[in-house]
């Protein structure tokens, strides 16, 4: 029964302030150069760091409805692109401060509803001007990249440490235990050993002809080359302070120096700098300054790309990849490691080491491995209520069903079991006793790789199992850091599961710090769908500011000229039939309304990566660039102009100044236009909120409280 209710419709909408108030929290977050936030618990006295929008709004107690309706929006984008979330959030707060000042200006809802609905459309139509094909993104970047002078030969002599300096060998994940010999890359295929993983990753221009690395120790001095390059590392280059205290890159180029010997490119008239730098570039573009994460993914964007001229694959398949996150190794040991990397228990490493060498027999579990576990069937039906999920079993089948459970797995000789689900642990205890290593919680996608290059045949219950659902060839053993060491976590042991010819890479993720693990795993998967992202639309927005500057410049050419009928344009754009004609007389305010978001965006973007020493001065800059835009004729023709210059909102400061005209900065279509048209929609939805009803028990807590004026009570 409802108990009370307000009205929340009024000139100070409560649902848009409630809006307004949690994206302020997020305003911050907007931009490539982020900052940090402590969300305190009270009650528990525990805090998390958070660093992005999503992460923000999962940790706050959101008790409102608009709130709520917030996470729900949020979690939507996130879901389906894993970026644009920031952006989103703060055009929530930015539209609902505009719409509030409508409704300030008594402009009635529904003129406010249509016109804004209608100004974002014409805005998405108008900014498809700064689309760009990947072709033609990728043939900019590689040619703006490799200039002529830019792989002289230089000599440069590293410290005798160059082995074991992260700055080195940061990146790739080499196989210590391979035999040292050199194959061609030409001749790879799905059958090739991974221990020459390493050496296709020293340069994704391998195809073109062959590489030796050659590592020379005298004493206490070292060289590293690449024969054929004319890229050599350095780990004496001065360390020099980009965008803030908290990354410092290593010489000029934040990208470059600290890949060292891994981005020597191969003169000569084999070698098409286009072809092999494509993706990795693009992906450079697309990170804003994310500088570990697009060092993780243009490795493996090299490694794809072999596998993809070999089988004809997709060139870049984000299905094939996971996360392994180690806590407790400095950030510069993150690399990229072939096949399965995972954690496991000290009990279960120590099975391990019967392994070793050794082909093991595998088997593949899709479900839980336990005696409760049911499985539902993939076409589950309607209106049935789950009564008990767990059966009481009778005493003494437990032990029974353990016993049988461990028969089968040592009459088929299984070495390994991987299960998707839970594993019951007093099996796994059993297992390890008998020497079988058993993985829960692992992915489909992880136990689709292993199927298709062992022959292992998923079973739901072991009780299925027959000779040829079992596969063989996979082979286990304990992932050793950069450096060849074994890595001891004390509670959890990192393992790695590799097979020959397995599409699998694993980005191990790695820092010393257990509140930005997190962070660090969420940058890396932006980063990933970012490029996914751009790779389906096969087309990316110009970045920086333009689509968003392009959009205020045409939303404000609407509002000073919405009545005039010269500008047939602008009738035809906003005419609606459902808005009144006496409604007209709002549109140029209601636009200005929605354009005032656009202008607040820039200016807090520029104003988060320093290119503004304040927010008046990034306006009078965004103003100054409307004039020149309106001066020129074409504000498309302007904006684009200013961007091949890299002089767009940038002002020579921010995560690529270093680069100066070599690195451009570009944005995903369909996640940017989403994200306008969700923050827009949700704002809508609120404002066309007339009441709040409250329902439940707690009439006094209600009545008592300092809000109680605002109810009436039924």
């Amino acid at each position: 029964q409802p108990m009370a209710f307000r009205d929340v419709n009024a000139r100070r909408h409560i649902g848009l302030q409630q809006l307004s108030s949690l994206a302020l929290a997020g305003r911050t977050l907007l931009g490539p150069m982020k900052l940090y936030k402590f969300i305190v618990d009270e009650r528990t006295n525990q805090s998390t760091l958070v660093c992005s929008a999503v992460r923000l709004i999962e940790s706050l107690d959101l008790t409102s409805a608009a709130g709520q309706l917030l996470n729900e929006t949020i979690q939507a984008q996130n879901k389906e692109f894993r970026t644009g979330i920031s952006t989103l959030l703060f055009l929530v707060g930015a539209w609902s401060d505009a719409v509030l000042e409508c409704l300030q200006q008594n402009v009635p809802v529904s003129a406010i509803v249509s016109v804004m609905s209608e100004g974002l459309n014409s805005c998405c139509e108008r900014v498809q001007c700064l689309q760009i094909s990947i072709h033609d993104v990728n043939k900019e970047l590689c040619s703006s990249s490799v200039r002529p002078n830019a792989f002289k030969s230089k000599t440069r002599q590293i410290g005798c440490d160059s082995l074991l300096n992260p700055q080195i060998f940061p990146y790739v994940q080499k196989d210590i235990s391979a035999p040292e010999e050199v194959i061609p890359v030409n001749s790879f295929s799905h059958q090739e050993d991974d221990s020459n993983f390493n050496m296709r990753l020293l340069s994704p221009s391998a195809s073109f002809g062959s590489i030796a690395s050659l590592v020379k120790s005298a004493g206490n001095k070292s060289t590293s080359m690449i024969s054929g390059s004319s890229v050599i590392a350095s780990s004496c280059n001065k360390q020099k302070l980009t965008h803030s205290r908290y990354f410092s890159t290593l010489g000029k180029s934040p990208f470059s120096s600290q890949q060292g010997i891994f981005q020597g490119c191969l003169s000569g008239p084999s070698a098409d700098p286009c072809e092999c730098y494509g993706l990795g570039h693009l992906a450079m573009a697309l990170s804003h300054g994310n500088q570990t994460s697009v060092k993780l993914l243009q490795r493996i964007v090299a490694y794809q790309r072999e596998r993809a001229e070999c089988s004809g694959s997709s060139q870049f398949n984000i299905a094939g990849i996971v996360t392994c996150c180690l806590l407790g190794l400095p950030e510069s040991y993150s690399c990229v490691s072939p096949g399965f990397v995972t954690l496991v228990s000290p009990e279960q490493a120590t099975v391990i080491k019967y392994f070793k060498d050794k082909p093991l027999r595998i088997l593949l579990v899709d479900g839980d491995l336990t005696e409760q576990y049911r499985h539902l069937g993939f076409n589950r039906p309607c209106n049935v209520r789950t009564v008990l999920q767990h059966p009481s079993l009778p005493e003494g089948s437990t032990d029974l069903w353990l016993s049988s459970m461990l028969d089968i797995l040592i009459s088929f000789e299984v070495n390994m079991v991987l299960v998707k689900g839970n594993v019951c642990e007093n099996l796994m205890e059993r297992c390890i006793a008998n020497s079988i290593l058993v993985i829960g919680s692992v992915s489909r996608y992880v136990l689709c790789a292993f199927g298709e290059v062992t022959s292992a045949q998923p079973v739901t219950y072991l009780t299925q199992l027959n000779a040829s659902c079992v596969g063989t060839g996979a082979q286990v053993g304990l992932w050793k850091a950069c450096d060849g060491r074994a890595t001891d976590l004390g509670e959890l042991v990192p393992v790695r599961i590799k097979v020959r010819g397995i599409p699998l890479l694993t980005a191990v993720l790695t820092t010393t710090v257990a509140s930005k693990m997190q962070l660090i795993e969420d940058q890396f998967w932006t980063l990933a769908y970012r490029l996914h992202h751009a790779l389906h639309d096969e087309k990316v927005f110009l970045g920086g500011g333009a689509a968003e500057l392009l959009c205020l410049s045409h939303i404000q050419m609407l509002a000073e000229q919405p009545l005039q009928p010269a500008n047939k344009n602008g009738v035809r754009e906003f005419h609606n039939p459902w808005l009144p004609a006496s409604a007209t007389e709002y549109t140029s305010v209601v636009l200005q309304a929605l354009a005032s978001g656009w202008k607040q965006y820039l200016s807090v973007v520029m104003c988060n990566t320093a290119t503004a020493a304040s927010e008046l001065e990034a306006c009078t800059s965004v103003d100054h660039h409307l004039k020149k835009a309106a001066e020129c004729g074409s504000p498309s023709t302007y904006i684009l102009k200013e961007f091949r210059r890299g002089d767009l909102l940038r002002g020579g400061s921010g995560p690529f100044a270093d680069h100066g005209e070599g690195l451009k900065v570009y944005d995903n279509v369909t996640a940017k236009t989403e994200a306008w048209r969700r923050a827009l929609d949700l704002v809508l939805l609120v404002l066309q909120t007339d009441a709040e009803i409250i329902t439940g028990p707690k009439r006094n807590q209600l009545s008592n409280s300092h809000a109680s004026s605002e109810f009436m009570f039924l």
